[in-house]
């Protein structure tokens, strides 16, 4: 493709303008060409206030453009394999938000999909896990595969951050909503980076709504990987654990810890404590350049994939690894995964 990647937007999401619109400013060779919207007006407001020339009336409608390549999906956790699926079909390479999909089924269906759409016609699926992009989170990959920490025997993973509005999206289990999907998919994610293997759920505990408890607006899960570390997990919108975004991988002989891996854009701190050549311990802070952000790396990194063939890291194969982790957290704590019918719990 010699000319620009252009992508359609799917939904004017609150979280689109730092994710894709911004981003594509500082990219180079990726153009935001259409966004559509369910409500036409506020499709049209959106458009109006960053610089989008065409409005759809629906999301199929741009996936019918053919000036459209690619299409960003940020709609409701319950709808990205639907619109994922559907982009595929319009022969679109997609950029899905986090979590990939309501449950590992789902994923697996989808990546299914894409399998063949790669083979196909070279179709581009990518799960928006923005951070894994972004240098940190190479760097605290390298630091736990390099041996400087000896042999991994825990990693602890938790993202926690306030959401008191119980009518938000995210609570709606119509929409496959609940703290472990929205803040845990991150944890698991990062536990998954630094971990040797994916992980088994040992056991889990939440908190949960009392107007629906099948919502979960916090979680805890002990994890056990292949190669003998141990890890747990912890995600909230809504406890006593307001704000608390960070990784920590112990082993033998050293220990790594980060703060917001998340957003290191906006502030990040890598902590690593290794033994001395000439005995002991050392302790040593380092910090990654905080431009271009997450979200611009991510973008760069999709566009390169698209045009030029590169790595797809956070692959629809890889979205069915964490989905497989979230669903068995739900079950743990006796609830379905998002999107499973009773039906389908009972016949497990």
């Amino acid at each position: 493709m010699s000319r620009d990647l252009r992508i359609g937007l799917l939904g004017a999401a609150a979280i689109a303008p730092s994710a894709l619109i911004k981003p594509a400013r500082q990219t180079p060779r990726v153009t935001v060409t259409a966004v559509a919207a369910r409500d036409r007006a506020r499709a049209e407001a959106f458009a109006r206030k960053h610089g989008v020339p065409v409005v759809h009336t629906g999301y199929d409608a741009l996936l019918a453009d053919p000036q459209v390549d690619a299409v960003y999906v940020p709609l409701p956790n319950g709808l990205h394999a639907e619109w994922t699926l559907k982009a595929l079909e319009a022969g679109k390479h997609v950029l899905c938000e986090k979590p990939f999909t309501a449950n590992r089924a789902e994923a697996e269906r989808v990546a299914d999909a894409a399998d063949a759409a790669f083979a196909r016609s070279g179709l581009v699926v990518m799960e928006a896990f923005h951070y894994r992009y972004h240098p940190l989170a190479e760097r605290m990959r390298e630091v736990v595969t390099s041996g400087e920490l000896g042999e991994l025997h825990r990693v602890e993973a938790e993202v926690c951050f306030p959401l008191p509005r119980f009518s938000d999206i995210r609570y709606d289990y119509t929409l496959a909503g609940g703290a472990t999907m929205d803040a845990g998919c991150y944890a698991v994610h990062v536990a998954r980076l630094l971990g040797a293997g994916d992980p088994a759920v040992t056991s889990a505990r939440m908190l949960t709504l009392r107007k629906d408890p099948r919502i979960d607006r916090a979680v805890t899960a002990e994890l056990a990987f292949p190669a003998g570390a141990t890890g747990r997990v912890r995600a909230s919108m809504w406890s006593r654990r307001v704000l608390s975004i960070r990784a920590r991988a112990v082993g033998t002989v050293g220990e790594l810890n980060v703060t917001n891996f998340v957003m290191p854009q906006l502030y990040h701190q890598l902590t690593i404590r290794a033994p001395r050549s000439a005995g002991g311990h050392e302790l040593r802070r380092e910090r990654l350049p905080r431009n271009p952000s997450s979200y611009a790396c991510q973008l760069a990194a999709f566009a390169a994939a698209v045009l030029d063939g590169g790595p797809v890291i956070t692959s629809a194969r890889d979205a069915v690894a964490t989905m497989s982790v979230l669903d068995s957290i739900y079950r743990a704590c006796g609830l379905p995964p998002r999107g499973e019918t009773k039906g389908q719990a009972s016949a497990r």
